[in-house]
């Protein structure tokens, strides 16, 4: 399971840079294959993406670039449907009550199976802590001593899960239209299999991200000033001040900003959201930047250096977390690892459907 038991710990590990005052001009639009013939109706609440090539990671006027996004490489995504926002509660509650899944968040914690992905040292906590839960942001930090130190703003609740997002007596009802949270990646898969989807290579997010456009920096274009008017992340100070200049503090409804140019709705802040992808640190320096990378399924092997007896996955977007002194991943390159049986409650997903699958 995760770093439950690291201090059940964190998620998330980076630092970003905060200089970005120079604007990059705007891209030109990237001619997209528009002879591209689709025999098969869009899924309810999908927007097919055609194929295209573009610039796949950190942009070169990307200030807040990491090296793990470099160097960018170009890529050909053949088409595909992706959901126009993140799966919502009111959607994976049809799926819970089709299959009566129970989420990972939910299940007892089985010690002797998650000590196999600790370090060896690791003790074992407390039975009163190896209960079933998620990790919920800490809305009451005050002094953060470093900005290391995640399990400042950080918290095990017991008890948290999709339908409990803030721990018991706590409920979705009214949220129906927000990103359901506390789901690990086998739940997103659970998912998947019961709606005929999967989900989207890093590739495929970034390609759909993009729109119509093949390297921009934000989905909206290359103006970071335009951020709190298409995304909801972080003001203030983070993350001991919170000033929501974009509406919200938290997580808010899907479709509450603006799409981009091919309609699809959150695709910066708000959530986090999974790839199918090995999240490796190493990985985009293993590839030529010279050649063209056709449908590329990400790294190998999982590698992080900040997490090195876990396997990662990517995930993309950001979330309502993410602020430019610390977290700048608001941007369509940039990209973190998350354990497959993590759950917090700023990481969802929103799911691709292919010609082949749809066939089927």
């Amino acid at each position: 399971m995760i770093s439950k038991l690291l201090l059940f710990f964190i998620i998330i590990t980076t630092t970003a840079s905060c200089d970005f005052k120079k604007q990059v001009p705007q891209n030109k639009e990237v001619i997209i294959n528009t002879s591209e013939k689709i025999n098969i109706n869009a899924p309810e609440g999908m927007i097919w993406v055609p194929t295209k090539t573009f610039l796949m990671g950190a942009k070169v006027d990307d200030k807040f670039a990491m090296m793990r996004e470099k160097p960018a490489h170009k890529v050909v995504v053949d088409g595909f449907f992706i959901d126009a926002n993140e799966v919502t509660n009111h959607q994976f509650q049809k799926f819970i009550d089709a299959t009566k899944y129970i989420t990972v968040a939910e299940r007892p914690i089985d010690w002797e199976v998650i000590k196999k992905d600790l370090p060896p040292e690791t003790l074992k906590p407390a039975d009163s802590i190896l209960q079933p839960g998620s990790l919920i942001f800490n809305k009451h930090a005050e002094g953060v001593v470093s900005m290391q130190n995640y399990g400042q703003w950080w918290a095990w609740k017991i008890g948290a899960n999709w339908k409990e997002p803030e721990g018991p007596g706590s409920s979705i009802e009214g949220k129906e239209n927000y990103p359901v949270v506390h789901v690990a990646q086998e739940d997103a898969l659970a998912y998947c299999k019961w709606a005929n989807r999967r989900l989207p290579t890093e590739a495929e997010w970034e390609s759909a991200a993009q729109g119509k456009f093949q390297d921009n920096i934000y989905s909206w274009g290359n103006k970071y000033e335009d951020l709190n008017e298409n995304a909801n992340t972080w003001q203030g100070k983070f993350p001991t001040e919170n000033i929501p200049k974009d509406r919200f503090k938290y997580i808010s409804p899907v479709k509450s900003y603006p799409s981009n140019n091919i309609g699809l709705f959150d695709m910066a802040g708000n959530v986090w959201e999974m790839t199918s992808d090995l999240f490796n640190v190493n990985y985009y320096k293993s590839l030529d930047p010279m050649e063209v990378f056709k449908n590329p399924k990400g790294a190998p092997k999982s590698y992080s250096p900040s997490n090195p007896y876990q396997q990662e996955f990517v995930m993309k977007g950001g979330s309502f977390l993410c602020h430019q002194s610390y977290c700048a991943s608001f941007r369509i390159s940039a990209r973190m690892g998350m354990e497959p049986n993590s759950s917090s409650d700023h990481i969802g997903f929103r799911t691709v459907a292919t010609k082949n699958i749809l066939e089927k």
